[in-house]
C-alpha cells in the first residue's frame, strides 16, 4: 500500500456485527454519541514512509502502549459531521470538503502530518458505504462522523512524533438537546476562558475542549445548558461557547457573530449561516461583541435573538444568560423568527429537502 493523496482502502467486513434486530432496537433512540456502528478506519503514518495502510475494519479497541506520546503530550486533532438519509434512499453529507480542509489546518498547528484532503472525504466515504444500515431513519436522525487523529509513537519527550495514527467511527444521533428545538440558558463564566491569542483556540483539538470542561460544569451548577466564554486578554469581548459559535440578531434585521482572529474554531455551520443570512437579506457582520452590550442591547430591545450554531445541535437559539451578578432574557426567552428560519433552511438543505445552490450537499450514493 502507496502513500500519497490517494490511498486504497482494505475493506475487511465484521465477522460478528450487531443484527438486525438490536440494531433496530438501537436506533429507537441512539441519544447522542452513546451508540456505535460495526466498522472503523484506520490508516498509519510515519516519517520517511508517509500514509499506508490504509483498512476498514471491525470497530475495536486501540491497542495502545502506555508510553504512546498522545498520551503525554496531547498530540491529537479531530473533527465532527453527519451523514443523512435521503427521501429516494440516498445517503448526503454537508461539506466535508470543509471538514477536510479544517483537519489540515489543525494539523499544522499542531505539528501533525497534513492527511490529503482526497483521503479524509475517501475515509468517510468507505465508512458510511459498509454501515449505511446505522443511519437513523428519523428526522433528527443521522450518522455522526468522528475522524480524528494522534501521535502513536512510543516515546518520552517534547517533540513532534514521527508516527501518527488517523481513525473514523461512526455514531448513529437523535437530536443534541433532548426535547427538541428550544431556548438554552447559558452561562457567561467569570474566571474561565477557552483559548489565548497565539494559542490553539482556532484547531480543533481535544485540549481545547478539555479546557472548557471545569466552565462547562460550573455552568450546570448554575442551573443552564452551555458556558459562554469571554476573551482572554480583556475579559470583555464574547469569544464562543464551550462547543459552538454564537450570534447576535439586532431590531434592524442585522445578524452579528465574533471575528475570527486565532481565539475562535472556524465553524462550518457558522460559515454556512453567514453565507445563508446574507443571502436572506440580512447584514451580515463579523466584529466584536461585548458581554456589557450584549446585556444592554438585550434590555433595550435592540437585541432581539442570540443563537448557537454547530455540527451537533445546527442551530439553537439561546433564551437566557446567567452570570454571578444576575441575568437576563433575550425576546421574551422565546425562540426567534430569524434563528427558526436559519435553522429550517439549514436542515432542510443538509437533508436534501432544499436546493443547494452553494453546493455544499455531497451525495455518497
Amino acid at each position: 500500500m502507496s502513500g500519497g493523496d490517494k490511498l486504497d482502502f482494505e475493506i475487511r467486513p465484521n465477522l460478528a456485527p450487531v443484527s438486525a434486530a438490536d440494531r433496530a432496537a438501537l436506533l429507537t433512540n441512539p441519544g447522542f454519541g452513546r451508540v456505535f456502528t460495526d466498522h472503523m478506519v484506520t490508516v498509519r503514518y510515519a516519517d520517511g514512509k508517509g500514509w499506508y495502510d490504509a483498512r476498514v475494519e471491525a470497530r475495536a479497541p486501540i491497542p495502545m502502549d502506555p508510553a504512546s506520546a498522545v498520551l503525554h503530550y496531547a498530540q491529537e486533532i479531530f473533527e465532527g459531521l453527519k451523514a443523512y438519509r435521503t427521501a429516494d434512499g440516498g445517503v448526503t453529507m454537508f461539506r466535508p470538503d470543509a471538514n477536510a480542509a479544517r483537519f489540515a489546518t489543525s494539523a499544522q498547528r499542531m505539528a501533525m502530518p497534513v492527511l490529503p484532503p482526497e483521503v479524509f472525504v475517501d475515509s468517510l466515504h468507505k465508512l458510511i458505504e459498509i454501515d449505511r444500515e446505522w443511519i437513523p431513519t428519523g428526522e433528527d436522525g443521522s450518522l455522526y462522523l468522528r475522524p480524528f487523529m494522534f501521535a502513536s509513537e512510543v516515546f518520552l519527550g517534547v517533540r513532534p512524533a514521527n508516527e501518527y495514527l488517523y481513525m473514523v467511527i461512526a455514531s448513529p444521533v437523535g437530536a443534541y438537546f433532548t426535547g427538541g428545538v428550544k431556548p438554552v440558558t447559558v452561562w457567561v463564566s467569570p474566571d474561565y476562558t477557552r483559548a489565548a491569542p497565539g494559542g490553539t483556540g482556532a484547531a480543533k483539538c481535544g485540549g481545547n475542549y478539555a479546557a472548557s470542561l471545569a466552565a462547562q460544569a460550573e455552568a450546570i451548577e448554575a442551573g443552564c445548558d452551555q458556558v459562554v466564554f469571554l476573551d482572554a486578554v480583556e475579559r470583555r469581548f464574547v469569544d464562543e461557547l464551550g462547543g459552538m459559535n454564537v450570534f447576535f440578531v439586532y431590531d434592524d434585521g442585522t445578524v452579528v457573530t465574533p471575528p475570527l482572529t486565532g481565539t475562535i474554531l472556524p465553524g462550518i455551520t457558522r460559515d454556512a449561516v453567514l453565507t445563508l443570512a446574507g443571502a436572506a437579506g440580512h447584514q451580515v457582520e463579523e466584529r466584536p461583541v461585548s458581554f456589557a452590550d450584549w446585556q444592554a442591547d438585550a434590555a433595550s430591545g435592540r437585541l432581539k435573538e442570540v443563537f448557537a450554531c454547530g455540527t451537533a445541535a445546527v442551530v439553537t437559539p439561546i433564551g437566557g444568560v446567567r452570570f454571578p451578578d444576575g441575568e437576563f432574557l433575550i425576546g421574551g426567552g422565546e425562540p426567534g423568527r430569524v434563528t427558526m428560519a436559519l435553522r429550517q433552511q439549514l436542515v432542510d438543505i443538509q437533508r436534501g429537502k432544499a436546493a443547494d445552490p452553494h453546493g455544499w450537499v455531497q451525495r455518497v450514493f
